[in-house]
């Protein structure tokens, strides 16, 4: 929903696929859609790419459990290639903003190995989605961005959010970053982790990527 509320500031037309109708009333308000529906049921996912003609860009926020992890590698595999479709259809690709989480892929060592392990079912599963995400990007040139938060808290935006090495950092501030990766072209292609540098976990090296 941060996402939501920051794309819809920014003057864009938005359409959400959600599972469930809590929502409905703030998303109707700010003049998005709402498409009820599930990322694991094909023709859920197919609803919510037909219901406008076009689309310039495609966030995935959605992620499991370590008790069930499949819309991790499932849910977002099938929201990647019904973009790849979408993009066939409508004659240009949207680009693909994935939000995963710092553990996947080559941030396996950021984490402290305790929070690795508890989390290890959906890191894996998140691989995956990864994966499959930057092999699309190859064959059909299908723009993307990916976002890998820290641990991520509820509290207001701090606006001090870096981007490498592992942390906690607030939802908002992860929004943020999601909205500008849709709204600029300088992060297609990246991936990029999202920490408040007033939260790390310790103190390493890292590099900044500024948007």
């Amino acid at each position: 929903m941060d996402v939501v509320r920051q794309l819809k500031d920014a003057g864009t037309w938005v359409t959400v696929l959600q599972r469930k109708n809590d929502d409905r009333a703030e998303i109707e308000k700010m003049g998005a859609f709402l498409s009820k529906g599930d990322a694991l049921v094909d023709k859920d996912v197919k609803k919510a790419y037909d219901m406008v003609e076009e689309y310039d860009a495609v966030v995935s926020t959605i992620g499991g459990t370590p008790a069930d992890a499949t819309a991790d590698s499932v849910g977002n595999i099938n929201l990647i290639e019904a973009c790849v479709k979408k993009g066939e259809e409508q004659g240009r690709m949207p680009k693909f903003v994935l939000v995963t989480s710092i553990g996947t892929g080559d941030s396996q060592g950021a984490p402290p190995p305790q929070v690795y392990e508890a989390l290890k079912p959906v890191l894996l599963e998140k691989v995956k989605a990864e994966d499959r995400l930057k092999e699309l990007a190859k064959e059909k040139g299908l723009p993307f961005c990916i976002v890998r938060p820290g641990g991520l808290k509820s509290e207001p935006a701090t606006g001090t959010g870096d981007t490498s090495v592992c942390g906690a950092v607030n939802r908002a501030d992860v929004a943020s970053l999601v909205v500008k990766c849709v709204l600029k072209d300088k992060a297609n292609g990246k991936v990029l982790s999202a920490v408040d540098s007033e939260q790390l976990f310790d103190q390493p090296a890292f590099e900044v990527f500024e948007l």
